[in-house]
């Protein structure tokens, strides 16, 4: 059963996919290139190697899905972004909290995310979060378009 358009079970299953895919912090780097080091000399080949993760930044040419934080300040560092998004038929959310998006990427604040690359373990996961997103954000954009009347 999967989760429903919208609510808790769509935002539990982002925030957990992206936390389990973040990017390598500073120690588990230097960590894995010193065991990388150490094996050169002994003529061992090096099982560390770079772990596959998703990778962020905003890169429109092979983003998968856009990640907007709500509370940025100014507002026009990130106004343009959902036309954007739309323009280009990428899939885009509005989440809580600039925080919540630096934690994912070991910073104080983050004001937007862009994934680009998924491990191959979720893309079904990963598949059925941009349905809903899309459901939420994408094709609602109309319906929300002909509310607004100026008076």
């Amino acid at each position: 059963m999967g989760p429903k358009k919208g609510g808790k079970a769509v935002a539990t299953k982002k925030k957990t996919m992206l936390l389990k895919n973040k990017p390598e912090d500073n120690a588990a780097k230097k960590e894995r290139l010193l065991k990388r080091a150490q094996a050169e000399p002994e003529g061992k080949t090096a099982e560390a190697k770079k772990p596959i993760v998703v990778k962020y930044g905003l890169n429109y040419n092979k983003a998968q899905l856009v990640i907007i934080a709500h509370d940025v300040d100014p507002i026009e560092l990130v106004v343009w972004l959902p036309a954007l998004c739309r323009k280009m038929e990428i899939p885009y959310c509005i989440v809580k909290g600039k925080s919540r998006l630096g934690t994912i990427v070991h910073q104080k604040t983050a004001a937007a995310l862009c994934l680009t690359i998924v491990k191959n373990e979720d893309k079904m996961e990963f598949s059925i979060i941009l349905e809903a997103i899309k459901a939420n954000f994408n094709d609602k954009y109309e319906e929300y378009r002909k509310k607004w009347v100026v008076e």
